[in-house]
């Protein structure tokens, strides 16, 4: 182990996980593998800084992110331009990043993961100038996200509560021109999405084809709302319908529509837009896999 100072960044809001138990246990650990462990917990203000200021002050060479996506992407955006390895402990409401790292369900076995020499240079996505890891959208994803951030309920529970208002409220299809490094397109939707990864945070195996670290990303057209196919992506059935999803693999591009859509990056709602670029940045982040 080639490493001695450790960060753990924990967001004491995400998900329904005992975030003391977390740092508890974690605590443990490395005392016990004669490590020394350092502490933050993100408040919502200037966490980025902050972030990179522990990461100066005190030599930190392995982080640990205690939270969802959303809490994955902040660390990114405070380390991108090092080459400390990240270890993540899922803790958020939707865990997509740490399904598309095939991280086990335990978190002491997690730990072990995000504690191990085995890691993947990932792709880092700009959405707008806002990093993306795994997912961003356009449609009516990102308006569940919104609704569920309104929400005061927590949890897989607290986003299929919201499910059925989004679907009843949201004005899809949208309307979206496309243009690529490869191609120009016109296209309607209920979702369009960017996708550094394979899965959402459900599970939904909706880019098969999509690696991390190939150094490109994918444009995903959900023409339509069709519950057969919906289904078969979360039971990780990878032959999809072209009727029902289209996918364009790009190294960039860029998106627009007439009308506002609402806009989510990696489980976070940013606002609605009419225009979204999307470039891959030179550089890569280090992420602890099994």
């Amino acid at each position: 182990m080639n490493f001695k100072e450790v960060l753990l960044v924990v967001n004491p809001i995400s998900g329904q996980t005992d975030k003391k138990k977390i740092i508890s246990q974690v605590k443990k650990r490395l005392e016990e593998k004669g490590l020394s462990f350092h502490q933050f917990s993100t408040t919502g203000e200037n966490d980025k800084e902050k972030i990179y200021e522990e990461v100066n002050k005190n030599g930190i060479e392995r982080l640990i992110v205690a939270g969802g996506d959303g809490t994955i992407n902040l660390v990114a955006e405070a380390v991108k331009k090092t080459d400390i390895t990240i270890g993540v402990i899922a803790a958020g409401s939707a865990n997509g990043m740490a399904k598309n790292l095939d991280l086990p369900e335990l978190m002491e076995e997690q730990l072990e993961v995000a504690l191990g020499d085995k890691y993947i240079d990932l792709d880092i996505l700009c959405l707008n100038e806002i990093i993306c890891l795994h997912m961003g959208d356009l449609g009516i994803n990102a308006e569940l996200i919104k609704n569920y951030e309104d929400s005061p309920i927590r949890g897989k529970v607290g986003y299929l509560i919201q499910s059925i208002p989004t679907l009843i409220k949201s004005e899809y299809p949208f309307n979206f021109h496309i243009e690529t490094d490869e191609s120009t397109k016109e296209a309607e939707a209920v979702l369009l999405g960017f996708a550094n990864a394979n899965k959402y945070g459900t599970g939904a195996n909706v880019n098969p084809q999509g690696r991390p670290d190939d150094g490109i990303f994918e444009i995903l057209i959900f023409k339509k709302l069709n519950l057969i196919e919906i289904l078969k992506t979360l039971k990780n059935e990878t032959n999809l319908d072209s009727d029902f999803v289209e996918i364009l693999p790009a190294k960039e591009a860029r998106v627009t529509c007439k009308k506002p859509v609402a806009f989510q990056v990696d489980g976070e709602y940013i606002g609605e837009e009419t225009r979204i670029d999307i470039s891959i940045l030179p550089e890569k982040l280090r992420i602890a896999i099994p």
